[in-house]
């Protein structure tokens, strides 16, 4: 079996060039709590000096407490230090994290993140990631130093008298014993609250997404109730896993820090038979009190560790999740041509989207992809952009398989439109150059006049420096897929996908498009999916699916005479088109 990687070896992973600043936080905090120390042992000093009648000057006092409050100051100010160097640490390794996550989305199967609840990709890498800010900062370096220096001071105290040294210790097996009924359960109790929490986000995420129907549909009622019990069992968690563990942890900050209890009548019966020396016993009264502070502050820590462990788990879940089989680098395809081989394919759902397709989309030409709903153009279109791989068959782009293309190359080589494209809260500027990173101003601006928008972008309020909204929201259906074509023309690949890309144009700038996409798939190898069969009667070869597979191929003309479905599909358009004419 594999061994269980530790929460702390899976975060030094990622830390990379970082984990220095860490040891460094750790050094700096070790310092800073023995500092924490000086001023027990100057109180000791002190105490002994009175006590065994010597005699002592003032300045004998006076340097102890200089040394005393020498060592306070120097524990806040290696506490700081330490401190801000961690954070320094867990920002970068933060950032590293979802770094890595983002990457890993772009090698993973497009099913594998669309079959996940909506909210869980944003819960991980958004929330959780940046919930073990606080632990990840302060639990290395301030964990270990708490509890590195008690062990050091214990050393020093078992020198003066191993039985009170051990004695002073008893209050603490006793309340980590007390809190252990609670602690056996933190693990699996925070991992439920992850999953609780997880829901509430996905219910959350679900309801404002859907909003406009909830509202549209006087489903507002059902819709909420299913958002309130998400919140409503969030807190009823939450609040009967802290209700169950108040007594135990309550018990815990009680028993744990009386260690005057058992050192206090001890130490009195080894002073009164003689095997104590009052120095000693003072010493020990004093740094065993010093001991406990930090001790309780490590235990502190448990939860943390926890906490980060689940989240690290999930983390973890995230990376090893399978990839699309690409090699990191590799040759690119040196042409258009697009061949699928008997390829299969099926959803998660089981039933296959396409059973054994074997088709040619040539380079430099127009194809065509129709068929009823379901019939499996849009996954022909998705397999080839690369969104996911076959279950069986090749697919090949320019003769070469594309798991031997690494998927950089594959992407730069295809410019996709869909029906539903997604638009960045940002300008229309920087959603149109997303297209080509790096594109100049006036390249963007000739790509949305060429796509036939720039007259309504520069209607709106900011012109190309208007917000477009979450999603593009402050645009029409229409205005969002004509900054998508743009977006694509400015792209420039060699291979265009447009998966009904005119769906949402209205017929008065229907043909401005067609004129723009004309222009945008001139030389190129085009694959058009299309609802209205008048778009493409004059493809190259029209592709005809049912049932995922090929029914028939060929021309308009030759599909007519030949393919009863086609007919049927023809048919059916010319009628509907009659109907909204009249």
């Amino acid at each position: 079996m594999e061994k269980k990687k530790s929460p702390m070896s899976m975060i030094m992973r990622y830390a990379g060039m970082y984990k220095s600043k860490y040891i460094k936080s750790v050094i700096l905090a070790i310092i800073s709590v023995v500092s924490g120390m000086v001023p027990y042992f100057a109180a000791a000093q002190m105490v002994t000096a009175m006590l065994d009648g010597s005699d002592k000057d003032l300045s004998y006092f006076l340097i102890w407490c200089a040394i005393g409050a020498a060592g306070y100051i120097c524990k806040g100010v290696f506490a700081g230090i330490s401190t801000s160097v961690s954070h320094k640490a867990t920002y970068f390794t933060m950032r590293e994290i979802r770094q890595k996550l983002i990457d890993k989305l772009a090698r993973m199967p497009m099913g594998t993140i669309l079959e996940s609840p909506s909210g869980f990709y944003k819960d991980v890498i958004v929330d959780r990631v940046e919930g073990i800010e606080v632990p990840l900062a302060h639990l290395l370096p301030e964990m270990t130093a708490n509890v590195l220096a008690p062990v050091i001071m214990l050393i020093y105290l078992f020198i003066l008298d191993w039985r009170l040294a051990l004695i002073s210790l008893i209050t603490i097996p006793i309340g980590m014993a007390v809190m252990s009924s609670t602690m056996k359960s933190y693990s699996k109790n925070y991992g439920k609250s992850v999953e609780i929490s997880g829901r509430m986000t996905n219910a959350i995420v679900e309801y404002m997404g859907g909003i406009e129907v909830i509202k549209a549909f006087s489903q507002s009622e059902s819709s909420y109730k299913k958002y309130t019990d998400a919140v409503n069992d969030n807190a009823a968690f939450f609040y009967g896993w802290m209700k169950s563990a108040q007594w135990a942890m309550s018990a815990y900050n009680a028993i744990t820090p009386s260690v005057l209890l058992t050192v206090l009548p001890a130490g009195f019966i080894f002073f009164a038979l003689g095997s104590l020396p009052a120095a000693s016993f003072v010493t020990i009264i004093i740094l065993s009190l010093g001991i406990i502070e930090p001790i309780i502050a490590a235990t502190n820590y448990t939860d943390n560790i926890a906490r980060v462990s689940t989240v690290m788990g999930q983390i973890d879940e995230i990376m090893n999740s399978p990839e699309l089989d690409r090699p990191e680098r590799g040759k690119d395809a040196p042409n258009g041509d697009i061949e699928f081989h008997n390829v299969t394919f099926g959803y998660e759902s089981g039933k296959d989207a396409l059973k054994k397709v074997s088709l040619t989309i040539p380079e430099g030409k127009v194809t065509a992809l129709v068929g009823p709903s379901g019939s499996g153009k849009s996954t022909i279109a998705k397999l080839t952009a690369g969104f996911w791989d076959a279950c069986d068959g090749e697919i090949m782009i320019g003769g070469r398989n594309v798991r031997e293309i690494p998927l950089e190359a594959h992407a730069d080589k295809i410019a996709y439109v869909e029906q539903n494209n997604y638009l960045f809260d940002d300008t229309v500027m920087e959603n149109i150059r997303t297209g080509r990173a790096g594109a100049s101003d006036e390249e963007v601006i000739n790509a949305a006049k060429t796509a036939g928008c720039d007259t309504f972008i520069r209607a709106l309020d900011n012109g190309y420096e208007t917000k477009v909204g979450s999603a593009g929201g402050h645009l029409s259906g229409g205005e969002r897929q004509r900054v998508a074509i743009a977006r694509a023309m400015l792209k420039d690949a060699p291979i265009v996908i447009l998966d009904e890309a005119t769906a949402y144009i209205d017929p008065e700038n229907e043909a401005v498009i067609q004129k723009a996409i004309a222009g945008l798939v001139k030389n190129k190898t085009v694959l058009v999916i299309a609802h209205r069969l008048s778009t493409i009667t004059d493809a190259d070869k029209i592709i005809v699916m049912d049932n995922g597979e090929v029914s028939a191929q060929g021309t308009h003309s030759e599909l007519l005479e030949k393919s009863e479905l086609y007919r049927s599909m023809w048919a059916a358009h010319n009628g509907t088109k009659e109907g909204v004419e009249r």
